[in-house]
């Protein structure tokens, strides 16, 4: 037997063991990274959206700020406003035009119900269908299959910040749903990961400078 046979044999078995593995012991860390069991199966606005979902993650983080702090690094982001505070070099190659803020800017606060975010210049859009200040940010696609909601809950310490998303993909094949469930699944991870940990250093950075203000006045 030849090296590259052994070598075609061998990344077969490794191709082989990850795809049996996924499902049974990482899909659900995957999809529910940071998340307790408690919040992977709480019901949050925006869940009803769509009808027999396929796919339903829930990640979370701890943020030491309130609400209020967190919550104008949620309303301006989106695609040629605040980003999405996760890789733009990775956003970018897909045309999406994504530039994170590291700042809060006053011109995008003014987002409300009923306002379309464009995903990239000649992209898909996404609807804000419930606008809840300081407590859900809840996004819908223009092929109102996804469902992309921002959840905020006080606890002690600060703020846990969920992102849920709820996906339907009923006319998918079968090679469609395998390509979705073992690339786009861990790559949503990879991104949304970054994101969520974006969105805490800013908003950290942003009650500290409050506080700093406060004690500076007294």
């Amino acid at each position: 037997m030849n090296r590259r046979v052994s070598w075609t044999l061998a990344a077969a078995g490794l191709g082989a063991a990850l795809a049996s593995t996924y499902p049974l012991l990482l899909r659900d860390r995957c999809l529910h990274w940071g998340a307790t069991p408690d919040e992977v199966i709480r019901e949050i606005p925006g869940d009803d959206l769509v009808i027999q979902p396929d796919v339903l993650s829930t990640r979370a983080v701890t943020i030491d700020a309130p609400p209020e702090a967190i919550w104008p690094w949620l309303v301006q982001m989106g695609s040629r406003r605040g980003g999405a505070y996760t890789y733009d070099w990775i956003e970018n190659l897909f045309g999406l035009d994504m530039h994170s803020a590291d700042e809060i800017l006053p011109e995008f606060q003014d987002l409300k119900a009923g306002d379309v975010l464009p995903i990239g210049a000649d992209g898909p859009s996404m609807t804000v269908e419930i606008f809840e200040p300081e407590r859900v940010l809840c996004l819908r696609a223009d092929n109102a299959a996804w469902v992309w909601t921002f959840a905020l809950y006080p606890v002690d310490g600060g703020t846990r910040l969920i992102s849920r998303n709820v996906i339907a993909t009923p006319y998918a094949s079968a090679v469609r749903r395998l390509y979705n469930m073992f690339v786009l699944e861990p790559g949503s991870l990879l991104m949304e990961r970054k994101m969520l940990l974006g969105i805490k250093e800013r908003a950290e950075r942003t009650a500290r400078g409050r506080q700093g203000m406060v004690a500076s006045q007294g």
